[in-house]
């Protein structure tokens, strides 16, 4: 199973690529809502067509949509097991930070020796209640405001 270092880091994209992945995006959309499943033909046709199905297509217009913001991309598997370093990357925190969550069982994790690793989907799961927990708060806060008269 591939790592997710075992790639170069990614760049972003060019002006030009920029440009393409937006015009490609667009045109794109249009045949995933259509379609479903894609068919590419290369320019010529001297060779055979290629069908990808429709959760492929879909990947591939949020990977389009993406380099059309001029965010570098990169594809990491469900399955992939990560350091804590790259966790914290992916968090945007400290790797200190994500050891503490990991410490305080916030965040699965396994011990391989004496490195800890984190499966990606754990991780996602991670964040996707911390971002919820932000929200409400931030609701919280709002209402709280709201009622004092402060807004």
């Amino acid at each position: 199973m591939p790592t997710p270092d075992a790639n170069p880091p990614p760049t972003p994209p060019s002006e030009v690529e920029v440009r393409l992945a937006r015009e490609s995006s667009q045109r794109l959309r249009r045949l995933v809502k259509a379609n479903r499943t894609l068919r590419f033909t290369p320019a010529g046709g001297r060779s055979g067509t290629v069908e990808i199905p429709a959760p492929a297509a879909d990947l591939l217009l949020r990977l389009l949509n993406q380099m059309a913001q001029g965010h570098a991309v990169t594809i990491i598997p469900v399955q992939s097991e990560l350091t804590t370093q790259q966790a914290a990357e992916i968090l945007g925190v400290s790797r200190p930070f994500v050891v503490k969550e990991i410490e305080e069982r916030r965040l699965p994790a396994r011990k391989v020796g004496t490195r800890r690793r984190v499966m990606l989907g754990d991780l996602m799961t991670y964040k996707q209640r911390s971002d919820a927990s932000r929200q409400r708060a931030l609701a919280d806060l709002a209402a709280l405001d709201e009622e004092l008269g402060l807004q």
